[in-house]
């Protein structure tokens, strides 16, 4: 966990479950960015981190796919607009773009303002 994650939490007393829905896409993801990588000829790096940031496209349609693996944290199906049309260049960067609309998505769900 990082100190600005860290803070963030402290600051949004929200129920929303960021750790456990992040971990999932996380692993979905790196799943998907995998399978780029050995479908293009090279190998994600061993650290989990450097890979997580290195440069693999992944496409929409294939994230959008993977939203249904979080519907029984959320206790809701994401919207297909969470995802990025044209994709990612990385876990990373799908991570950093969809958490926040998550979030917002559960806060409505849940009567929270926004």
């Amino acid at each position: 966990m990082t100190l600005a994650t860290e803070i963030t939490e402290k600051v949004k007393p929200s129920g929303f479950p960021h750790h456990a829905l992040e971990a999932i896409l996380r692993d979905e993801l790196m799943a998907v960015a995998e399978a780029e990588a050995d479908m293009n000829g090279f190998a994600l790096p061993k650290d989990a981190g450097v890979a997580a940031v290195a440069p693999v496209p992944m496409d929409s349609l294939v994230v959008v796919e993977i939203l249904c693996s979080v519907e029984d944290v959320l206790g809701f199906q994401p919207k297909d607009a969470t995802v990025r049309t044209g994709g990612y260049n990385s876990v990373q960067d799908a991570l950093d773009h969809m958490m926040p609309r998550l979030e917002k998505q559960w806060q409505k769900k849940q009567g929270e303002t926004v």
